[in-house]
């Protein structure tokens, strides 16, 4: 394998988990539900699948269980802000606070204080018949683990589904102007509870992707503030999920970049290269956010007894 191809197929790796949460984000955005507890619901995953592919042995059932504790948080933003209307920045605060200090607290109980750090058995790589002896590209695209193909069908699955029927029209409908929607008999609030469901549910995927794939065994800075660039990359793809793939790429890309030069024991502070990815963040958002367009009714809770939307 050359360089090229070895950095090329690092940075579609590194992509995952910035692609779930992103696509998560985006979803229940899309309703209107902003999430601001990305960061802790991934830390939440990562203990969560960690713990359960380590005490079951099975890497698929902790996924599984990841994506379950990840839904059960996006439906408490969902039911919080749609059936109470509470503040949606409060309350996804809460939720990242309860989520990090629960993913900790799980990993005490369950492993306790061993001298030995608990390993699994990372996911194994998963090479497409014919595609993967396309030369370069089928070592960089279909030879890689199952979350990778996972993440590319969702994206495609989201965009088909979000631009091409109509129940995807349906729910954008819903978060640019959900007093409309209602009139037309479009649930609007059940739509904004399943896709804050589903959004949290991809970002505990993509939380307990970085133990399964990665280090074999989960810390509590495992995260290392994805979730917080999965907020920026977001509105960095406008809401949508074929910009928000290319983002993923950009930032996965920058992550790879810094740890390739990190290693290759360039003449550069570790502490400098760390901080690369967030600077090329901050550089791209200066400029994605003057084009950016949000949906219209993103972080507000829908009244239907109000006059106005």
């Amino acid at each position: 394998m050359t360089e090229f191809e070895t950095l090329a197929q690092l940075t579609v790796i590194a992509t995952v988990p910035y692609l779930l949460a992103s696509l998560g984000t985006m979803l229940g955005g899309l309703a209107g539900v902003f999430s601001v507890s990305q960061e802790g619901v991934m830390v939440l995953g990562a203990s969560v699948g960690f713990l359960v592919s380590y005490g079951v042995g099975s890497n698929t059932v902790g996924i599984l269980c990841a994506a379950g504790v990840g839904a059960v948080f996006g439906l408490v933003l969902g039911w919080a802000t749609t059936s109470l209307r509470l503040d949606q920045f409060v309350i996804g605060l809460a939720l990242f606070f309860a989520a990090t200090g629960l993913a900790g607290l799980l990993f005490r109980v369950v492993v306790g204080q061993s001298g030995a750090q608990p390993l699994i058995e990372t996911l194994p790589r998963l090479e497409i018949p014919l595609l993967s002896e396309i030369p370069v590209l089928g070592t960089v695209l279909f030879s890689n683990n199952l979350l990778v193909y996972f993440a590319a069908l969702v994206a495609v699955g989201l965009y088909f589904f979000l631009y091409r029927t109509r129940a995807g029209l349906d729910l954008r409908a819903v978060g640019e102007n959900p007093k409309a929607a209602d009139s037309l008999g479009i649930p609007v609030a059940r739509t904004r509870i399943w896709t804050a469901t589903a959004g949290g549910a991809l970002m505990a995927v993509a939380g307990a992707y970085l133990p399964m794939v990665y280090t074999g065994t989960f810390t509590e800075g495992i995260v290392g503030g994805r979730g917080w660039l999965a907020i920026a990359l977001t509105f960095f793809g406008g809401w949508r999920p074929q910009f928000i793939a290319a983002g993923a790429l950009f930032f996965a890309a920058m992550d790879v970049i810094a740890l390739r030069a990190e290693v290759g024991n360039v003449a550069i502070p570790s502490q400098v290269l760390l901080v690369v990815p967030y600077v090329a963040t901050l550089l791209v958002m200066i400029f994605a956010f003057r084009w950016a367009r949000v949906p219209a009714f993103l972080g507000r809770n829908y009244d239907r007894e109000s006059r106005t939307a």
